[in-house]
């Protein structure tokens, strides 16, 4: 449940303030579901994001992971300015971005720039003193055989989560948000999530796929390995939607993986 500045203790947000100077103003955000706390704050200094969940929280775990991640993807995440951490609450301050979801629907000006940034994000190796998800473990509940897992495996920094929301459209160019899954596996993979979205926003498989070749990882992955992971990623968004089958966005994913699956097929 997504609560308000004001729902924080009061020495909570005082020492936020002590990093920012005087609160003016805090706006509650309604994007994303990771956070209890996500709010705009109004500073002395500019605006800063604020993102945040209780100490005692089941995925706590992921306040530590995104802050240790962060100077990992500089320049193509918004930069870590501060975090606070008390008996309750574990705050992490970023940047803010003046930006907008990206558009994902054919023809949208915004596809080249995601690609960008997409092909900026395959470069980059995951740290290797950091614990990371393997991609091959996080879809383990969907591959047939245990040798497919061996298709995903690789040492590339993944996001995962395409969601429009996770991608705001700022400057010019594609700035990459919300980073408390950061996951280890193959460089291709990346682009590979993303054509499950682009399906659902209105692109063809096909379609889709040329958008996900023109990132160059996407020419190392065995015609093999895009069946499997469609094939999991088919399953995946079939269970979270058969958990959700109310929630429109996750049956339209859902629909999506299924195109893209029979479309490898």
């Amino acid at each position: 449940m997504r609560l308000q500045w004001d729902d924080l203790p009061a020495s909570t947000r005082d020492a936020v303030a002590a990093r920012t100077g005087p609160i003016y103003a805090a706006t509650t955000t309604d994007k994303g579901l990771n956070s209890e706390i996500a709010a705009t704050l109004d500073t002395p200094a500019g605006r800063v994001f604020v993102k945040g969940l209780r100490n005692d929280h089941p995925r706590a775990w992921t306040q530590q992971r995104e802050a240790a991640i962060n100077p990992h993807v500089a320049g193509l995440a918004p930069r870590l300015l501060w975090t606070v951490r008390d008996d309750d609450w574990h705050l992490l301050g970023f940047e803010h971005l003046d930006g907008r979801p990206a558009n994902y629907r054919p023809h949208s000006d915004d596809l080249p720039l995601v690609a960008e940034a997409i092909i900026t994000l395959s470069g980059v190796r995951a740290p290797g003193d950091l614990d990371l998800k393997l991609i091959e473990q996080r879809l383990a509940d969907y591959l047939d055989h245990p040798d497919d897992a061996e298709l995903l495996r690789g040492d590339t920094l993944l996001h995962t989560d395409w969601t429009p929301d996770n991608v705001l459209i700022s400057e010019g160019a594609a700035r990459v948000v919300d980073w408390a899954w950061p996951t280890r596996g193959a460089a291709w993979i990346d682009a590979a999530c993303w054509v499950v979205w682009l399906i659902a926003a209105g692109h063809t498989p096909a379609d889709a796929e040329l958008w996900a070749a023109k990132t160059p990882a996407w020419a190392t992955a065995p015609p093999r390995a895009l069946d499997v992971f469609a094939t999991a990623q088919q399953r995946l968004w079939r269970g979270i939607a058969d958990d959700a089958p109310d929630v429109p966005w996750k049956t339209g994913l859902a629909e999506a993986a299924d195109h893209w699956a029979t479309f490898r097929q």
